[in-house]
């Protein structure tokens, strides 16, 4: 229950950067449409940020010392930019439109996310 929770929670923070930044864009004819497509761009990113990022973590993690972790929010941008690809790939509506709005979309999506964290924490419980 908890990951479709967090599933359409990602979803919304992924609207929020498609109203937000420039580049950015969510095509679909219905609100549904749109919502459904969101949600499987949200697994995505859930796949993307599961499974590749810890690679590319591991492969520049000299770079993460080098640049006392500002390296971070490269690779945040970079896994945004691939998931805004594979769902063009997938036609499912979503389109990033270059490094720079991936760069602040991976940043609008980790401060909703964080957000929604502080308001709806994990208890140990539920881990």
């Amino acid at each position: 229950m908890r990951f479709l929770v967090r599933l359409v929670l990602t979803a919304l923070a992924l609207w929020l950067a498609t109203a937000i930044v420039d580049g950015i864009y969510l095509y679909g004819d219905s609100t549904l449409e749109k919502f459904l497509s969101l949600v499987v761009v949200a697994l995505i990113f859930t796949l993307v940020n599961t499974f590749v990022k810890p690679l590319v973590m591991l492969i520049g993690c000299a770079l993460y010392v080098l640049t006392l972790g500002l390296f971070g929010l490269v690779v945040n941008a970079l896994m945004f930019w691939l998931t805004g690809w594979l769902s063009e790939e997938l036609s499912l509506g979503f389109f990033v439109d270059g490094f720079w709005s991936a760069f602040w979309g991976a940043i609008i999506v980790s401060l909703a996310m964080w957000v929604m964290d502080l308001l709806w924490p994990q208890s140990r419980a539920e881990e």
